[in-house]
């Protein structure tokens, strides 16, 4: 669907509700691709708005103005007023200054005693982020931007829904709506309750709705009293309501009845590999010759035996317990033993990890290499010179490396769970559908059957070429992401 009839079907249904502009809506987060990222939900704060805006909304990002940030741009962002706000007994500095970037307004609260170093200070996140908090709104208000929406993200800014419907409902915030997005349920902000009746005046009869085991809980109170829950995928909706995956929270969601997945999407202007500047040679679905071009010259940069008829399977990743490297240590020397494969690491993450992806490419030397680190360029080329791309996540709210590698003609391998569920098609070789390969259980045996799988069907140039086509068919585009959080908002209001 073409971004105009999308932008007058949301027209319409404005109007329908009596509205004669387009929602006005706030992005708060704690960051903000690519101006500060440690993850997916950096890359969603920093396309969304973006692609809200193309459809006729009004969509501004309030985030913490990170040291990282005011070394990248910190001349082009223009400083508009200071103020003081009181968190307790503490009155702390508020800088205020904006960016635009990619046409949207994106406005940095500064304070150096929160924001001066790590985007997560070790030990005082709490504190870090019940000052961005308190400062959300005031600044709104010095700013007079009221949205009609103030969107947050995960538990950084899970307090804002309970200030707004107690502290602030008498200010011109008051008609201010909230929805909260879950990017990952496992992270909630827990504190004690002195904490946050401390620093953000939290009044005793607002502990209940934030109670997880006699603490106070941030995702908690915002889950409990936003006007709407959502998260990043269909089936990770579904499967935050339930014991296994809802991290102590499935009741509460449950209760609310209301929980919503839309599927993240990725910028096809910067994940193109008909012009993405950092391949050696571009290449589009219909012109594939490129991408051969590109995986020889990527077994070169890395070491690998220069054989690019040997299937070679990428992996882009966090080196963490959620993302299934537990499996890979069970499973992959025994693969790389048993069949003839390349195998190709981009990641960085926890040392014991780190370590064991050092011994497996000193065990198969120019048939696995492990880059520990992350280089974004490098990332790109993976994408498009890899046959396969392994992400055997334990949960994965949403995942974009699926869809990026299926934009490059990748096939992804991929454990059935959250997004992944949703935006892989598994390869029926009798019927040729699909765009990747999967497995259902949590198990290195169902993940090695898997690759196998992938290695076999490698081998019948005729299934591959269809695979691929699948693959690289799939619309994965920001405009439809936006749509669906067009059609979400408007059904708020």
């Amino acid at each position: 669907m073409a971004i105009t009839p999308m932008k007058k079907e949301l027209h319409a249904l404005a109007a329908e509700k009596g509205r004669s502009a387009m929602p006005k809506l706030l992005f708060a987060a704690s960051e903000c691709a690519p101006l500060a990222k440690t993850g997916g939900l950096a890359d969603v704060v920093g396309t969304l708005p973006k692609y809200l805006n193309k459809l006729g909304f009004d969509a501004r990002v309030m985030l913490p103005y990170h040291r990282v940030i005011k070394e990248k741009y910190g001349e082009k962002t223009e400083h508009l007023f200071d103020f003081e706000i009181s968190l307790g007994w503490r009155r702390k500095f508020v800088g205020v200054h904006k960016l635009t970037l990619d046409g949207v307004c994106v406005w940095l609260l500064e304070n150096e005693e929160y924001f001066g170093g790590p985007i997560y200070l070790p030990d005082r996140e709490g504190e870090q982020y019940a000052f961005f908090t308190r400062a959300v709104p005031e600044t709104l208000l010095r700013l007079g931007f009221l949205p009609d929406i103030l969107h947050c993200n995960d538990w950084h800014t899970g307090m804002l829904p309970l200030l707004l419907k107690t502290q602030y409902l008498d200010s011109p915030l008051g008609k201010c709506k909230s929805l909260i997005t879950i990017h990952n349920i496992a992270y909630q902000g827990v504190c004690g309750f002195g904490f946050v009746q401390d620093f953000l005046a939290v009044p005793d009869g607002c502990f209940g709705l934030m109670d997880r085991f006699g603490q106070a809980d941030f995702l908690k109170a915002g889950v409990v009293l936003a006007d709407r829950v959502n998260t990043v995928s269909p089936s990770y909706a579904a499967e935050i309501c339930t014991p296994e995956y809802g991290e102590g929270l499935d009741g509460v969601l449950n209760a609310r009845g209301d929980v919503s997945g839309i599927a993240n999407g990725i910028d096809k202007k910067v994940w193109a590999p008909g012009t993405d500047p950092n391949l050696p040679v571009n290449f589009t679905r219909s012109k594939m010759v490129g991408k051969v071009q590109c995986k020889t010259a990527l077994l070169e940069e890395t070491g690998l035996e220069i054989v690019p008829t040997r299937p070679l399977i990428g992996m882009v990743t966090r080196l963490a317990e959620q993302k299934g490297i537990d499996l890979l240590i069970a499973a992959m020397d025994k693969l790389l033993w048993e069949n003839d494969f390349a195998f190709l690491l981009l990641g960085n993450g926890d040392p014991a990890y780190e370590d064991w992806f050092r011994g497996l490419e000193a065990r198969h030397p120019g048939r696995a290499c492990c880059w520990i680190g992350y280089e974004d360029a490098l990332s790109h080329r993976i994408y498009a010179g890899s046959d396969f791309f392994l992400m055997p996540s334990r949960f994965e709210p949403c995942g974009i490396s699926q869809l990026i590698s299926m934009a490059y003609g990748t096939l992804p391998i991929v454990r059935e769970t959250g997004g992944l569920r949703d935006t892989v098609q598994p390869y029926n070789r009798f019927t040729g559908e699909g765009t990747g390969f999967s497995f259902m259980r949590y198990d290195p045996e169902d993940m090695a059957g898997a690759i196998r799988y992938a290695l076999d069907t490698y081998r019948n140039k005729e299934a591959m070429r269809g695979l691929i086509r699948n693959a690289m068919s799939v619309d994965s585009s920001c405009e439809h992401w936006a749509f669906e959080y067009g059609k979400l908002y408007l059904d708020m209001l």
